[in-house]
């Protein structure tokens, strides 16, 4: 299937490991001009170089904090400059720290909503014009399989990227006429470095053995496994390629069965 993504030009926020760089990774093997995020420069600059070397695409990185609202809008104006925008952008924000809400502070809670969702909607914001005057975009939303079932001890990501999901979907409402698609990808467990910590984390919170813990965990999911960044990068490429302008406002779940419920 060709996904018609070659020369597209997408920025993925987040993209120095895990599932942003396997996303990043796969979009470049389909001939993308692809944009590699991250908060320190040097690892940018080296996971673009490596992805660059592997597919033969065109490949630049930066480096971003999306706690500062200064440094997003260096982004914005270096990749407009050196990309003149983007056909794709997809947001995927770090994982802010795990624990339960009761004791969180409104400090806290400040802190997070910008990484988690401002700095995401004013970066969308920034590119969208473009898009719509093309006729064509792609918006995705790399949010959490807590949005929709919330994961103990995730419960700063639980509650915000619910906002970011649910601007989402306004937000597809809203130009889907003009060939622009916003979708929302829910990720399971898949086996990243962060997913390798929440269950150390886990393991030192109930004093338990983190092996019990990752055991534990595979139980609670239908396909008894962790999922692989190569398979949730799949489902991301689909949607943001030509195949899926069709599809618009969803929210679409790689969890292996782990959500329960039917909706969302």
């Amino acid at each position: 299937m060709d996904l018609g993504l070659k020369d597209k030009r997408a920025l993925v926020l987040g993209s120095t490991k895990g599932i942003g760089q396997g996303i990043a990774t796969l979009l470049a093997q389909e001939g993308a001009k692809v944009a590699v995020c991250g908060r320190d420069a040097d690892d940018a600059r080296k996971i673009a170089e490596e992805i660059s070397a592997n597919t033969g695409a065109s490949v630049r990185s930066y480096s971003v904090d999306l706690t500062d609202q200064a440094s997003v809008g260096d982004l914005i104006k270096s990749c407009t400059e050196d990309f003149g925008g983007f056909d794709i952008v997809i947001n995927n924000g770090g994982g802010p720290p795990p624990g339960g809400v009761a004791d969180v502070t409104m400090d806290v809670w400040e802190a997070q909503y910008r990484p988690l969702f401002l700095s995401q909607v004013e970066i969308t914001n920034a590119f969208l014009p473009g898009m719509r005057e093309r006729g064509w975009g792609r918006v995705l939303i790399v949010a959490s399989s807590g949005t929709v079932q919330p994961i103990p001890h995730l419960g700063i990501s639980n509650t915000i990227r619910v906002a970011l999901t649910n601007w989402a979907k306004s937000l597809a409402s809203e130009i889907a006429a003009d060939g622009v698609t916003v979708n929302t990808v829910l990720p399971g467990r898949i086996h990243t470095a962060r997913v390798d910590r929440i269950d150390v984390n886990e393991a030192k919170t109930g004093n338990k053995d983190v092996e019990q813990v990752r055991a534990d965990s595979r139980a609670t999911i239908p396909a008894n496994r962790y999922g692989s960044v190569e398979e949730f990068a799949n489902v991301a490429a689909f949607l943001v390629s030509d195949c899926a302008g069709y599809v618009t406002g969803t929210v679409t779940r790689v969890d292996g069965g782990y959500i329960r419920g039917v909706d969302g």
